[in-house]
């Protein structure tokens, strides 16, 4: 029995309707994307036809997620909206703050001694305001959403980036910052730039060694971390069928890594049986009652260059596997062309960890892929190079390889266990006691980000991303340019051998099992439950509104020009910060202390020019403040790549940031700064990035005539007198630039609740 399953015939039942109603509007066929966009429109049945990548859209999402990590933020400002109740169904989900270490076990006693008070308050809260609870140890939010709540054809959002994951079952699933799931709590609706199309025609079949994540890696090659960038990415035709339910999971949750909206694919058999086998008959039953109106129209796929805007073919039966990395998730390498480029860059070809699982490869079918190759190891008498780490996605998956012996393979293999949680793919990994000063090495892991200090806080690992199959493979081995298509091993007994291709169950033969999930339902009536927050708790910290940064900016500061990329782990950093998630004074002691000062290509270190004394980040931007001094960010392309994270615009917000003004935005990030009541700009000409000075000092000429489609203009004054005028764009519509007035998105919700 599925969760919400009235929620999910209703969105089935206006299906027809509203789809045939946006097609006459449109005028042409419908893409999938497109008709779950026009099914879930606020005002209801479609009157006009929005202009992709221009119209900004009211919609109305099913449901919401969150991760532990964000949900404090985001639950913390629902507290604020002034509602007794969520307005749609709600989950939050324990996965983030549980530290990979010595093995599940102790890991998640630690977890539950170090951070009880914020899984407590999590837990309160959510019993309040009527949130589904995942406790710690119930496994990781987008397999768990895909394990209960994603179902073809609905809309969602998560304050997490890859709760795109959900695509994998038709979804449109969007991640999203904390304030924009409050608006959706809080029975509002949900604005989005209408997205641009990219189409991913996928022929042929997957065999041998190739797996789903290889069909990722090669469209992040091709995109790049910036290329789905205002566009939902829809993957169909023979090898998008032929693919399992799961397999369509981890292409949609790297797609976050490319920047896309979200990714999806059309409803199918793999995708029924999956319902079927999650015990979701009943939303099988329902969708195969509405399943034209599940895929996009049959002209679409057979002339997709006249309905997307951009199309990419991949030939499955040609598609090689590879890994990509080190320190970027775009940069791909195909077995068997390894040695020569890790040479020429200086990578470390020995490997020391294979991480195999988290959110986008931690499936039964993923596990029992990758045992299958580390049963060879055991079987043909090979000693495994490498250590193994295992992330399982979920207690049902957990509990279901274990009943089928899938794990016992690896721990015969003396691999690591770790909680079903994220642990090592989100910074959560304590490999080292002092990791900044670790040594340079190589690890490969089935995760989806790579970039520096990702997994264990070590600059210095050179991490790659792969399959589970040829991450297990290449743990076997060894060494970062192991083919196992091609290289042989030598075993125990000196004896050369190849390892086979792998096997595996797209679904478990016997089914799946669990004997407790980890799911606690919300009392009927919250009105009684008591939500406390200690005044001196290190951790968490109720919120203040913020104040409007007004009309009038004169005389700003710059904090700090980043160079080069800046995601939202050098914004602001996870890993052993995950801890202050619940408290903003505290975290924001992180505040773009991984960000490289283009002035002097430091991290954390950067003038104040009230001393003349360089320090940094936080404690500059502090002294500003203290001063009644607006300051500025100036940042590269695609500056926020990367995390939904909102404490990346929350944190500067805090400490006195008024404007970050950048070459280009990632998405998420864009939004984020503008539902704290920040201005988030582009250079009109991206190339006035260079006349940005360490000692200058700004003004916004005409800030009063802030409007929609209106340029801004910024006078840059220079510490020899001289000055630049400096043109700059944004997207605020006027919606937006309410937001900003009122000093925040949240600040008129809870107004106009009032």
């Amino acid at each position: 029995m599925a969760f919400d399953i009235e929620m999910i015939k209703k969105v089935y039942n206006q299906m027809a309707e509203r789809v045939n109603k946006a097609r006459e509007v449109v005028g042409r066929p419908l893409t999938l994307s497109e008709k779950i966009l026009y099914n879930h429109l606020w005002d209801g049945n479609a009157t006009t036809a929005f202009t992709r990548g221009k119209d900004y859209v009211d919609f109305a999402p099913d449901r919401i997620a969150c991760q532990d990590a964000t949900a404090q933020m985001a639950l913390l400002q629902f507290m604020q909206a002034g509602k007794s109740k969520v307005a749609v169904p709600t989950t939050v989900h324990c996965d983030h703050l549980i530290q990979a270490k010595e093995g599940a076990k102790k890991d998640l006693k630690r977890a539950n001694d170090v951070s009880s008070e914020v899984f407590d308050f999590l837990a309160s809260v959510s019993n309040k305001y009527g949130i589904g609870f995942w406790e710690p140890g119930a496994g990781i939010i987008h397999q768990v959403v895909l394990e209960n709540y994603a179902f073809p054809g609905g809309m969602m959002i998560g304050t997490d980036s890859h709760t795109v994951n959900a695509g994998g079952l038709g979804m449109v699933a969007i991640g999203v910052g904390g304030a924009d799931a409050v608006d959706v709590m809080a029975g509002m609706a949900w604005e989005l730039k209408f997205p641009k199309l990219i189409g991913v025609k996928l022929t042929g079949k997957l065999s041998g060694w190739t797996a789903p994540k290889d069909v990722i890696l090669k469209v992040a090659e091709l995109l790049t971390v910036k290329g789905g960038t205002g566009a939902i990415v829809e993957y169909f035709g023979p090898g998008a069928t032929s693919m399992s339910c799961t397999g369509k999971g981890t292409i949609c949750n790297m797609g976050a890594e490319i920047g896309a909206t979200t990714s999806t694919f059309g409803y199918d058999e793999s995708m029924e049986r999956y319902l079927r086998a999650t015990d979701r008959e009943d939303v099988a039953d329902a969708a195969n009652k509405v399943k034209d109106y599940l895929t996009a129209d049959a002209e679409v796929y057979a002339n997709p260059e006249h309905y997307f805007d951009q199309v990419i073919e991949i030939d499955l039966n040609t598609l090689l596997p590879r890994l990509n990395g080190p320190f970027t998730p775009d940069l791909g390498t195909e077995v068997g062309t390894m040695t020569e480029k890790a040479k020429a860059n200086d990578w470390p070809l020995k490997v020391e960890w294979g991480l195999i699982g988290s959110c986008t490869n931690s499936s039964y079918e993923d596990l029992s892929r990758a045992a299958s190759i580390a049963q060879q190891a055991l079987d043909k008498g090979l000693k495994t190079k490498a250590e193994f780490g295992i992330n399982p996605g979920s207690e049902q998956v957990r509990y279901t390889a274990e009943r089928d012996g899938i794990l016992q393979v690896f721990e015969k293999l003396d691999a690591k266990i770790f909680t079903n949680a994220c642990g090592p793919c989100i910074g959560q990994w304590a490999r080292y006691s002092d990791p900044k000063n670790a040594p340079k090495n190589s690890i490969v892991h089935s995760f989806n980000r790579n970039f520096a200090k990702r997994a264990d806080g070590n600059p210095n690992t050179h991490a790659f991303v792969a399959s589970p199959e040829l991450t297990a493979a290449i743990a076997i081995a060894g060494r970062l340019d192991f083919n196992p298509l091609t290289d042989k091993l030598i075993n125990e007994k000196g004896e050369e051998v190849m390892l086979d291709e792998p096997t595996g169950w797209e679904l478990p033969p016997k089914g799946f099992e669990v004997k407790d999930n980890g799911y606690v339902d919300p009392v009927k009536d919250g009105s009684k439950v008591k939500v406390s927050v200690n005044s001196s708790s290190e951790r968490l910290q109720l919120l203040t509104p913020f104040e409007p940064i007004g009309n009038e900016i004169k005389g700003a500061k710059l904090l700090i020009k980043a160079f080069g990329k800046c995601t939202t782990d050098h914004i602001s950093m996870a890993g052993p910060w995950l801890r202050f998630r619940g408290h903003l004074d505290n975290i924001a002691n992180n505040t773009l202390i991984g960000a490289v000062n283009a002035f002097n290509k430091q991290t954390n270190f950067v003038k104040n020019q009230l001393t003349g004394d360089f320090a940094g980040v936080p404690d500059t931007a502090r002294a500003y403040k203290a001063a009644g001094i607006k300051t500025i960010v100036v940042g590269d392309h695609n500056y926020g790549e990367g995390s939904s994270r909102e404490h990346a615009a929350m944190q500067p917000r805090h400490l006195g940031v008024a404007a970050v003004i950048v070459k280009s935005f990632a998405r998420i990030h864009e939004t984020n700064l503008k539902k704290q009541g920040m201005l988030g700009l582009t250079f009109d000409n991206e190339v006035d990035y260079d006349l940005i000075l360490e000692d200058d000092t700004f003004n916004f000429v005409d800030l009063n005539e802030f409007a929609p489609g209106k340029q801004l203009t910024l006078e840059a004054v220079h510490a020899d007198g001289s000055k630049d005028i400096i043109m700059l764009n944004h997207t605020y519509n006027q919606s937006q630039i309410d937001w900003y007035n009122e000093g925040s998105a949240l600040n008129l919700i809870k107004k106009e609740n009032a």
